[in-house]
């Protein structure tokens, strides 16, 4: 029998690990550095105090997009190598229900009970433990969780996003810093918006769309506190 030719295609789901990351740290860069230049500058403080203001931001929110990523994304490991082990165990204990598990898995899924006992015998032949973490615990080499990238993604995409907005400070007049910065930053969050769904296949007016609104939101949220806390003062 001549081996089966594969057609080609182009998945996008071993990106989701990375992708999630550097979106979420570019995204909150953009916004969080803007709205924080945008708050205090709304509070009639000094150029240099606004910039300078916006590059502690940046600083202080790359490490903290990387310690959280890092953190959630580790706990998120420690769970799967702890069912991975478990059911390592189990293999090792009782392998005719383990299989029996998949058999029931496999006969709710839509196979005939015959088809899914010999599925089931054939794959766990194979490798036992990665048929039960796919199909059982939901675990894959797509979506598996891989802290440190996500970390340094995170941390990355924070500081090139928060950039942005800085270089736009720095450059912009004294007078017109608010209108300067709030302005390229939603075009900044519509273009992260566009590439993302790029990246992930959606649509690309949705995406920009989205990621503008409540990038724009924040920032006038955050522009009318400074603004009341300037005129308290």
């Amino acid at each position: 029998m001549p081996p089966l030719r594969r057609h080609a295609e182009r998945h996008r789901t071993d990106r989701i690990g990375w992708l999630r990351a550097a979106v979420l740290g570019a995204n909150d860069g953009i916004v969080s550095t803007a709205s924080l230049v945008v708050g205090v500058a709304a509070a009639s403080t000094s150029p240099d105090t606004v910039l300078l203001t916006g590059v502690a931001g940046l600083v202080a929110g790359a490490m903290s997009m990387a310690a959280g990523e890092y953190v959630s994304v580790h706990s998120q490991a420690d769970t799967e190598r702890a069912d991975l082990a478990r059911e390592r165990a189990e293999l090792d204990a009782d392998p005719a229900a383990e299989q029996r598990e998949l058999v029931a898995i496999y006969i709710a899924r839509g196979l005939e009970p015959a088809l899914a006992t010999q599925v089931a015998a054939q794959l766990t032949r194979h490798d036992a433990l990665g048929t039960h973490a796919r199909d059982e615990l939901g675990i894959s080499e797509a979506f598996s969780a891989r802290p440190l990238q996500a970390a340094l993604a995170s941390a990355g995409s924070f500081a090139i996003g928060a950039a942005l907005p800085l270089a736009v400070t720095a450059a912009a007049p004294a007078t017109s810093v608010i209108a300067w910065v709030s302005g390229t930053s939603i075009v900044f969050l519509a273009v992260l918006g566009a590439v993302a769904a790029r990246a992930g296949g959606a649509g690309m007016l949705a995406g920009a769309w989205r990621v503008a609104f409540w990038g724009a939101l924040a920032m006038a949220i955050t522009a009318g506190v400074g603004s009341l806390f300037g005129a308290v003062v």
